[in-house]
């Protein structure tokens, strides 16, 4: 077992349960050294008093509260951990909500809390039972590292896990990183849901950390004065890539279909661009004005023959009222 990082009890109206706080969690990040480049010699950090300028050891600092510029308060362990405070040394249970009333954003570390004794056995089943039956978890507040803090309590696979939690007031309104209105077509929103569905997967239990697998390479090539592992094609500019919506969307449907084996129906969904509305007649009114006005201009231009008649009718007049005047 890992090893414990706290000790205490879980409060839980008039029951007590001791227990110990165990990671729920490794870190498994490469570590890295500070050298001095030109000899590969350790940098390490001097811890230096600013008065004497003497190096001082660790069991020589403590911890202090600056009242003033001129004043400065020490506060030992010893007087952290007697303070008068109910949850200085027990995780007390204040209540209960549904489990998806709880924001994900306000979850930060997580731990394991084993029984502590053969005594904290039965009521911390109690506890589990309890927990498990219904969809509810508990909320609970406790001392640690200096402060109070908020902590929910929910079992996983037969044991209870502590998450700490943020305070209400420490999460950031999200408000003024939102994006702005952006109309975003149906088709599009289609699209992204089938994807998901398509890359919908049981568990997470395949993934795995390719950077620290990466790291680990280069270190090898390094020390064995290899080559070091090039990037793979395409991914250099990849970040930097512009692409259409809706091609990407297209193609990331058909990629997840062929990972699974299926056939891809090859209707591709399209989107179409939003352009200005036109005006009723823009291109067609002319065109319609222009035949108006021919046929205006062939309804006043007689014909060639009709022109002919007309000038000898006029003649003929003309000459009979000659001779009526003689």
């Amino acid at each position: 077992m890992p090893r414990p990082l706290w000790a205490g009890a879980i409060s839980f109206g008039l029951v007590t349960i001791p227990v110990k706080i165990v990671s729920a969690t490794e870190d498994h990040d490469v570590p890295f050294h500070r050298v001095h480049l030109t000899d590969m010699g350790r940098v390490r950090t001097r811890k230096v008093c600013e008065i004497d300028g003497q190096v001082v050891s660790q069991d020589e600092i403590g911890k202090g509260y600056e009242v003033s510029k001129d004043e400065t308060v020490a506060v030992t362990d010893e007087e952290l951990e007697q303070m008068p405070l109910p949850t200085a040394k027990a995780i007390e249970i204040v209540a209960f909500v549904d489990a998806d009333s709880i924001d994900p954003v306000r979850i930060s570390d997580s731990y394991y809390l084993a029984v502590d004794g053969q005594v904290a056995v039965k009521p911390y089943t109690l506890l589990r039972k309890a927990l498990e039956r219904s969809s509810k978890v508990a909320v609970a507040k406790f001392a640690w590292h200096g402060r109070e803090r908020l902590g929910l309590l929910r079992i996983r696979e037969g044991a209870i896990v502590l998450h700490s939690m943020k305070w209400p007031d420490e999460v950031r309104d999200p408000q003024e990183l939102a994006p702005r209105a952006v109309e975003v077509g149906e088709e599009e929103i289609e699209q992204a849901l089938q994807l998901a569905d398509r890359m919908t997967i049981e568990d997470l239990s395949g993934f795995r950390d390719e950077y620290r697998q990466a790291l680990e390479d280069i270190i090898a090539a390094k020390a064995d004065g290899k080559p070091l592992p090039s990037p793979s094609e395409g991914e250099e500019n990849k970040a930097g890539e512009v692409v259409d919506l809706m091609a990407a969307l297209n193609a990331s449907v058909k990629a997840a279909m062929e990972s699974r084996g299926e056939d891809h129906d090859g209707k591709d969904a399209t989107v179409h661009e939003m352009r200005p509305a036109k005006k009723t007649g823009s291109r067609t009114a002319p065109a319609r004005k222009k035949a108006a006005s021919s046929k205006s201009a062939a309804a006043k231009k007689p014909s060639a023959g009709a022109s002919s008649g007309a000038k000898k009718s006029a003649g003929k007049k003309t000459a009979a009222k000659k001779r009526t005047a003689s």
